[in-house]
């Protein structure tokens, strides 16, 4: 049995060694390289592993022995950071954001080619949206919470999600790529969507992303209200209060957020 380290003096270390499998060896490092790269002797690092492996933080594979970050390292961090879910996280936003703006505001997540609404505060006024309620779904690109998603994907998830969802945009009367990804283009210029206008009969909105620490787009916040609350005298305010809250919302995503990977079914679960 690995004797366990004692020393404060070693915490440091033990953290290079983590953070190194992480960022330098995600794919797993021998001893040799895992103890170059954070400047330590190969006899130090070979201790540290060991340590490590026994508290179930890193794994050894007996066929390669490569050393890479074990299963327990990441139940851990999936308890990490927000204790609270997406919709939770985003829940006081949502809040605000009607208290200060008068009008309803939904919260978009990313469900492979869709999007769904994971929350809304209702505004006064009566609108229709292309989500509809909680647990609604659209397609990425139309509306403008799916398309401020859709714009700040990386790219090869952008055009895999453009190649199958443009025979489906035909449907809200988006007929042409060129036009599609003209819009995509501007979105990601502006940092938020707020066009689409036409697609419901007197209705606006406009929606910024919410990035993670990587800047990948999982969610949007969106504002839905009459087209006559979104003139060209109000629409820069709305845009700055929902960038606000989104920029703050970003660096307190969870990364193993089963809300992420599983919208629809962490609603269904909540209305159980």
């Amino acid at each position: 049995m690995t004797e366990p380290i004692a020393s404060t003096a070693a915490v440091p270390r033990l953290f290079s060694v983590i953070r190194a499998l992480t960022e330098v060896h995600p794919d797993g490092g021998r001893v040799t390289q895992i103890a170059r790269s954070v400047g330590l002797t190969q006899a130090t690092a070979h201790r540290l592993l060991q340590s490590l492996v026994a508290e179930g933080i890193v794994e050894q594979d007996a066929r390669s022995k490569l050393y890479r970050l074990g299963i327990e390292f990441f139940a851990m961090a999936a308890h990490a950071g927000n204790p609270g879910d997406l919709r939770t996280l985003c829940r006081p936003a949502l809040l605000r954001l009607c208290a200060s703006l008068g009008d309803s505001i939904f919260l978009l997540a990313r469900s492979n080619f869709d999007a769904i609404c994971l929350d809304r505060s209702e505004g006064p006024f009566p609108i229709r949206s292309f989500s509809g309620d909680i647990g609604g779904r659209v397609a990425l690109g139309v509306g403008q919470g799916a398309m401020a998603i859709l714009a700040f994907l990386p790219e090869a998830e952008r055009e895999e999600v453009i190649r199958f969802n443009l025979s489906r945009l035909r449907e809200y009367g988006i007929h042409d790529e060129v036009y599609l990804r003209t819009e995509i283009d501007r979105v990601r210029q502006a940092g938020f969507a707020a066009r689409n206008a036409g697609l419901l009969d007197g209705m606006a909105g406009v929606a910024v992303p919410i990035l993670d620490r990587e800047g990948r787009a999982v969610a949007a916040l969106a504002v839905g209200t009459i087209a006559d609350r979104l003139n060209a005298d109000r629409l820069p305010t709305v845009i700055e209060l929902l960038k606000r809250e989104a920029v703050a919302i970003g660096p307190k995503i969870n990364p193993f957020d089963p809300t992420l990977r599983r919208p629809s079914q962490i609603l269904a679960n909540a209305s159980a």
